[in-house]
């Protein structure tokens, strides 16, 4: 499966800072967690990244 790829996968996300001072993305899907944790320096840089892909997605022509 690709970015461009449709799913009707659901998912919950959760977002916040651990006790040992990193940024956790909790991702929960269909029994399955994921815990990515962060350095906040990359937290950051994800986090420009999804700014930047929401900005192009603004932009983006939506299929008809």
């Amino acid at each position: 499966m690709g970015i461009n790829s449709e799913s009707n996968l659901s998912a919950n996300l959760q977002i916040g800072p651990t006790s040992g001072g990193m940024v956790r993305l909790y991702v929960e899907a269909d029994g399955i967690e994921v815990p990515m944790d962060f350095e906040p320096d990359e937290a950051l840089e994800i986090a420009e990244e999804i700014r930047a892909a929401a900005e192009a997605a603004k932009t983006a022509k939506k299929p008809a």
